[in-house]
């Protein structure tokens, strides 16, 4: 298998080369997790005091859900917020996630990924220049946060990995 960042064929070039971090990133996601239990999946951390690999999960769709959204200059529909939100409970902390499993995560995050690629289809290149608000007022161009997608998934994947660790080292 060839590695490259060449978006799809119909995509201008500029927005299928960020399109095909975003989608790197989600295949190496899924090979990180695919062969999780249950157990692990749910795993907090030493002490319960991590968020779980489910709860990163659901945070990488809801945040990634946000950016299609943002790019389409549209709310959230309330089904989708209710499939995927909130982003942060009442505490501030993400919100737990209980009995989801591997494969519902895996499904939904891969719904709005198609999200994403349908609306990368359809962007121009010259289009990656228009300014989103995101976070509390804060602007950024479309292209950064295409990039955003990518670059957020690769540093979770880092604490999927850290939580993987101790899984294994934990007695059992």
């Amino acid at each position: 298998m060839i590695h490259d960042l060449i978006g799809e064929s119909e995509m201008e070039p500029i927005v299928g080369m960020l399109f095909s971090m975003v989608k790197e990133n989600y295949y190496r996601l899924k090979s990180i997790v695919g062969e999780m239990s249950q157990e692990e999946i749910d795993y907090k951390g030493p002490n319960q005091g991590y968020n779980s690999i489910a709860q990163l999960l659901k945070h990488l769709a809801y945040v990634d859900l946000n950016w299609v959204y943002r790019i389409k200059g549209q709310p959230i529909p309330p089904d989708l917020e209710d499939k995927y939100g909130p982003m942060i409970n009442e505490k501030g902390e993400l919100p737990q996630v209980a009995n989801c499993s591997l494969e519902t995560l895996i499904n939904q995050y891969e719904e709005v990924i198609e999200m994403l690629k349908t609306e990368c289809y359809r962007l121009t290149d010259k289009e990656l220049n228009q300014l989103v608000e995101y976070e509390n007022g804060k602007e950024a161009t479309i292209r950064w946060g295409i990039w955003h997608i990518a670059d957020h998934s690769r540093y979770h994947q880092a604490h999927i990995n850290q939580l993987h660790k101790w899984f294994f080292q934990e007695e059992r």
